[in-house]
């Protein structure tokens, strides 16, 4: 299960530097997929061997010049219940304020790991005057600057030894569902649906992450659970920020499943926090299926249906492989079929190839068109094996690995599309010394 490390304080601390500056570097090693937009509120990095989501809460502010106090206090107050670790920032050039002594109150009050980080600090004057900020009572105070990236590295240190060690899903067979999307697209209402007919409902099991509640379920001899996300469990206080909460919830709910259902309106198309949701599960190596609700709203044309999918594919490029299913919830249309697609692109993604299957298509497509030569020297890629990941992951053995270009990893990718069914699954393609 990946964690959720959280960057929280007031504006202009510097929130949004540190966050490129853990996400940057990392972000290029870790997405080997051409076209993953460098999300600047949440993303993946890896440290020590532990890998999990850092989340910008400042990417989450608009006009953060003249900030609601209160909205600062509300997002400590989800991160505080949503994320693993707490990353709160202050600014040595502004020096204590108000507003820093009182999320730092908040703060104390958890008992989750808390990380003060003391920002801008780049010189020995500035180190000097930093140390007023031990008054604020936290034992993990780290003196940075998220510009040069001075110091990060403890930070990062300390906050890998506050995450658990990496575990491979567990396995009991039944996939694990998540219906994702943004607020209001009719998450709530597809999985009422879904659970509405109580016969149906096994059990409640209790769920990964400590609050949630995943629904085991079966439906025409199909057994699956869908992961507790945001709307299933009614919050007793509505949070104001909801497109934070409902980002928060939706890491968590991705995480724990193996498909992502992602929810997008037909009304208005495939929107920017759409297509980061969809890059978040990219990059974790989820089966995704798009499914277009309120398609009962929508004027049809004899084309509608297939122009608004090839619209959708375009704005999901380069990773176009995907179903997409039409549904109305509300209409009670197709919200069965999507679950049996959902069980199609599980399949996909728990796919394992024979090895000499593989060899005979994939070397044939090589041979047809090999790899451009690098610097005169020939590519020679000699045979192809599927790695023992929870995912497809493919290993090219070859001379020359660092030379291969992505151009010609997109080609094998396509060829295995080509002759392999993984709709609605990311692949990984390596290059390994043979």
């Amino acid at each position: 299960m990946n964690s959720i490390v959280a960057i929280v304080g007031r504006p202009n601390v510097g929130k949004s530097t540190l966050y490129n500056r853990l996400i940057g570097e990392r972000q290029a090693i870790i997405d080997n997929i051409s076209g993953v937009t460098r999300d600047r509120q949440y993303g993946t990095t890896f440290w020590n061997g532990k890998t999990f989501t850092v989340v910008d809460t400042g990417g989450f502010i608009k006009n953060s010049e003249d900030v609601f106090e209160a909205a600062i206090r509300e997002q400590v107050h989800i991160a505080i219940e949503e994320a693993q670790v707490i990353v709160f920032m202050v600014d040595v050039t502004t020096g204590l304020t108000d507003l820093d002594e009182e999320v730092a109150d908040l703060l104390r009050r958890t008992k989750k790991p808390v990380f003060l980080t003391v920002n801008k600090v780049d010189n020995s004057q500035r180190m000097y005057e930093a140390n007023e900020f031990w008054s604020l009572g936290f034992e993990d105070t780290f003196f940075l600057s998220s510009l040069t990236g001075s110091g990060t590295g403890e930070l990062l240190d300390a906050i890998t030894d506050q995450l658990p060690e990496e575990e491979e899903p567990e396995e009991d067979g039944a996939p694990r569902f998540a219906i994702v999307g943004q607020p209001n697209v009719g998450k709530s209402s597809l999985t009422n649906a879904l659970l509405g007919q109580e016969r149906n409902i096994v059990t409640d099991v209790a769920g990964t992450t400590r609050d949630s509640i995943d629904t085991r379920y079966t439906k025409f001899g199909k057994e699956f659970t869908l992961v507790d996300t945001a709307g299933i469990r009614k919050k007793a206080k509505v949070h104001e920020n909801l497109e934070f909460y409902s980002v928060m919830r939706a890491i968590k709910a991705i995480e724990g499943s193996d498909v992502c259902l992602l929810m997008i309106d037909a009304t208005t198309g495939v929107e920017a926090q759409d297509l980061s949701i969809f890059r978040l599960a990219q990059r974790r190596n989820k089966g995704i299926v798009i499914l277009v609700n309120k398609w009962d709203l929508v004027e049809k044309e004899t084309n509608t249906a297939r122009d608004l999918e090839k619209e959708i594919r375009n704005k999901f490029a380069p990773f176009t492989d995907l179903p997409v299913v039409f549904v109305s919830v509300l209409e009670k249309q197709r919200i069965f079929k999507s679950i049996e697609v959902a069980l199609d692109v599980f399949n996909n993604r728990t796919r394992r190839i024979k090895t000499a299957a593989l060899n005979e298509v994939m070397l044939e497509a090589i041979d047809r068109y090999p790899p451009p030569a690098h610097r005169g020297r020939f590519i020679k890629i000699k045979y192809v094996t599927q790695l023992p990941t929870y995912y497809p992951a493919f290993a090219f053995f070859c001379n020359h690995p660092k030379q291969v270009k992505q151009d010609y990893r997109n080609y094998l990718e396509n060829k295995l599309r080509e002759h392999f069914n993984f709709t609605g699954v990311p692949i990984s393609v390596f290059f390994r010394k043979k």
